[in-house]
């Protein structure tokens, strides 16, 4: 029989704890119809819009959540012995370095504390200040201060060591997170993560897992697809960029006319946008027009390409970044990149036009509103340089987020995938590997996000698919791994069982 509790009138010590919990759990739910209600009248049709697209996701990153993505433990296994003999390495290198030329012995690198020490105290380097978490600019050991302090000679080999097992710890920290006693590696996607609408990932809420979004392609040959499946992986291509070309467009083509607002989603949509961005800082390169993208590739610093650079140069600019910061993640020269700038903007005026737009924007209106119809609303001073930043990231970066979901909603809409992974502008999904030649084409075109814009210019961020039975790219050591979908894959898979794991 039905039990009605009047809670206007309650004693909860006279409830058993059964009823106890009955009661909470009811007033749970009810408090938050009640708040709902409210608050839904008071909301405008983009908000409503909005609200409505986040719920809509609930249903397939729950599935991603529940689901989870098989590690293969043997593979696992010799990835950290791996990495555990070239931290091994490393440490001795450094202990000898340290010793012979310092004196110094017992150095823990993974010490905040000690490293500060030794570049501050013992080697007498400039000193790297940072903002802390109470508001106040103290000494820095974080990847920007040793990065600053790299262009030292004497300090190079030091600071490169202590980053490199730095970047080896976070690794050997992530491979050793326990699985499911099912062996899979599981996430818990939050849909309202970021201010962008991208999603950001934690640990589960039984507090196993980890972040699923910011693993490095030398930890992906560890999560394979389940037999019988094949992952795809499907990227949008210079999603951002795209986006900020079609901001151009829409914001200049009336009062500036097609050739300034177009010229650079024209260049976007013309080819390869960072290899035209290489050829305009690296002239002196070997450009002959055929094998441009192959001379782009080249290495330029520790494994990164011009093109790579150059790409950190472009979105740097769009973003407002400053000629000092910009060189020290390019790792080019000031003044390269202050040439740079001047032949980027010079290039494409319409992007420090819409920067200008922003700013106005943000004093007059205190929001931006992205092309899908998405607002933000700016809380910080708007003549601040960082709410300035923030501001003009925020509509391209919104957008890509915006295109990838769109495309994770129309993927699990149609119920052919497994969903696994949303990495920012990318999806990871397996599907029955005999299905290949009709998912792929499919899932490529469930993928787009068509805008409208003005002058009848259609506008849609192309996607890249790879394909494969283990998340990292095709090598040597990885033959299953993702290779470029061409519209077959004549391979076999060569590896199907996966024993427990030692560890």
């Amino acid at each position: 029989m039905a039990k009605i509790i009047d809670t206007s009138e309650l004693d909860s010590l006279s409830l058993s704890p059964d009823e106890n919990h009955w009661v909470y759990n009811g007033l749970d739910n009810c408090l938050t119809l009640e708040i709902f209600n409210e608050l839904s009248a008071t909301i405008d049709e983009t908000a409503r819009r909005t609200y409505e697209f986040s719920l809509a996701l609930q249903a397939p990153v729950l599935e991603m959540n529940m689901r989870g993505v098989l590690i293969n433990q043997n593979r696992r296994r010799d990835v950290i012995r791996d990495f555990e003999r070239k931290q091994g390495i490393l440490e001795a290198q450094l202990s000898y370095m340290l010793g012979e030329v310092f004196d110094l012995r017992g150095f823990n690198w993974a010490s905040p504390l000690q490293v500060k020490n030794l570049l501050y105290e013992v080697m007498q380097l400039p000193v790297q200040k940072k903002r802390n978490a109470n508001g106040i600019y103290a000494p820095s050991s974080d990847r920007e201060a040793l990065e600053a302090l790299s262009f030292y000679y004497i300090a190079e080999p030091i600071i490169n060591h202590i980053l490199g097992l730095r970047d080896l710890g976070k690794s050997l920290g992530f491979l050793r997170t326990p699985l499911d006693s099912d062996g899979r590696l599981r996430t818990s996607f939050n849909i309202a993560g970021t201010v962008t609408g991208r999603f950001s990932s934690s640990a589960d809420d039984f507090d196993v897992g980890t972040n699923l979004q910011n693993i490095t392609e030398s930890l992906r040959s560890v999560f394979v697809a389940d037999p019988g499946y094949k992952f795809a992986n499907l990227d949008l291509e210079q999603g951002d960029s795209r986006n900020v070309g079609a901001i151009c467009w829409e914001l200049f083509h009336e009062s500036h006319g097609e050739t300034f607002a177009g010229a650079y989603l024209d260049a976007c949509e013309s080819g390869d946008l960072h290899t035209i961005v290489t050829k305009m800082v690296q002239p002196q390169l070997p450009w002959d027009g055929v094998n441009d993208k192959a001379v782009a590739e080249t290495d330029f610093y520790r494994g990164s390409s011009y093109r790579q650079a150059s790409k950190k140069l472009g979105h740097g600019s769009n973003y407002l970044g400053q000629p000092g910061h910009m060189a020290k993640q390019s790792k080019f020269p000031v003044a390269n990149v202050k040439e740079f700038q001047a032949a980027y903007f010079g290039a494409f005026p319409c992007i420090p036009a819409w920067h200008k737009n922003v700013f106005w924007k943000l004093s007059n209106l205190g929001y931006i509103e992205t092309l899908f119809g998405d607002r933000r609303v700016f809380f910080g001073r708007p003549e601040e340089a960082a709410t300035r930043r923030e501001a003009v990231a925020h509509a391209p970066q919104s957008m890509t987020g915006k295109e990838i979901n769109i495309g994770i909603l129309n993927l699990w809409r149609a119920n052919r995938v497994q969903l696994l992974i949303q990495v920012h502008d990318s999806i990871l999904f397996q599907f029955p590997e005999e299905q290949e030649d009709e998912i792929i084409p499919w899932a490529l075109e469930a993928l787009k996000a068509p805008l409208g814009l003005s002058l009848g210019r259609e506008f849609v961020v192309p996607t890249e698919a790879k394909v494969g039975w283990t998340w990292g790219n095709q090598s040597a050591a990885n033959p299953d791994g993702l290779i470029k979908w061409k519209g077959s894959d004549p391979r076999h898979r060569t590896e199907t069982r996966f024993k427990p794991s030692i560890l």
